[in-house]
């Protein structure tokens, strides 16, 4: 007889090494190595991935509540690893668009 429970069986150590991956405490040089990250626009799924944490995490570090002076040790490693970026990249909290600014369309382009 088919017994669905026996054929699709996962192997224990899968299962326990995901939920350890999942469960990793972020040090202070993850932290400065996201922040990095972050700079260089690495993808939010992809370090969530690669350091196997929780997103609220990696906001906790961005927003200052988690190893505060990560960004500052952030931005003089940066500076040192990636000189030809330098005056590309803005070290605020905020991102910055890509793209060009757009000139507003409004009533202001008939005076022109």
């Amino acid at each position: 007889m088919f017994e669905p429970s026996s054929a699709v069986a996962e192997p224990q150590g899968a299962t326990a090494s995901v939920t350890a991956a999942m469960t990793r405490p972020l040090s202070d040089a993850d932290a400065v190595e996201i922040w990095i990250a972050r700079w260089l626009r690495v993808r939010r799924k992809d370090l969530i991935q690669r350091y196997g944490c929780d997103p609220r995490q990696l906001y906790a570090i961005w927003w200052g509540e988690r190893f505060p002076g990560s960004r500052a040790k952030a931005e003089d490693a940066f500076r040192a690893r990636h000189p030809g970026l330098v005056d590309r990249v803005s070290f605020g909290y905020r991102r910055i668009p890509r793209g060009p600014l757009k000139e507003p369309e409004g009533q202001l382009s008939l005076f022109e």
